[in-house]
């Protein structure tokens, strides 16, 4: 994988035919116990297809892939997601990418985007697991909201 510069710039971009099987061989470079608290990058691209709240993106660090995300806008019964508001259902840095502020940068560029489209706060669940991302997500100002997803816990970014 490419050097990167901690200060490349982030951007989201289109997954197509051409860029499918990179985005979906992320998946990979994760650990084993990463892999256990997020699905397939493929399985998530096909979800997001019978999905009419789904958003996703590729990650791109200036212009190296370096993650997936993927939003649920809109309450859907289906899906599984009871949220009416913006949630992020699928978020991942490859491993090669993991601790160099990326996943920070992410998800504050997720956030900017977000409240430029008039949104206020971002939901998301994660696994309550010694070496989860949890520690993470509180970094950024995520806050439990009482809730559960399963065995996951919901935590909310209020950001106006």
């Amino acid at each position: 994988m490419a050097e990167l510069s901690a200060s490349a710039e982030i951007t989201f971009r289109r997954i197509n035919a051409r860029t499918v099987d990179e985005v979906c061989e992320l998946s990979e470079t994760l650990s084993d116990a990463q892999r256990d608290m997020v699905a397939d990058n493929a399985l998530s691209i096909a979800e997001a297809h019978f999905s009419e709240n789904a958003w996703f993106r590729a990650i791109y660090a200036d212009d190296v892939l370096v993650g997936f995300v993927m939003l649920h806008i809109g309450a859907d019964h289906d899906d599984g997601i009871d949220y009416p508001g913006a949630f992020l259902w699928r978020f991942m840095i490859a491993g090669p990418h993991q601790g160099l502020g990326f996943g920070r940068r992410t998800i504050e560029r997720l956030v900017a985007d977000l409240r430029a489209r008039g949104f206020k706060e971002l939901r998301l669940s994660c696994h309550e697991v010694e070496g989860g991302p949890e520690p993470f997500y509180r970094g950024l100002g995520f806050v439990p909201t009482g809730g559960r997803y399963d065995e996951e816990v919901e935590m909310t970014l209020v950001f106006d």
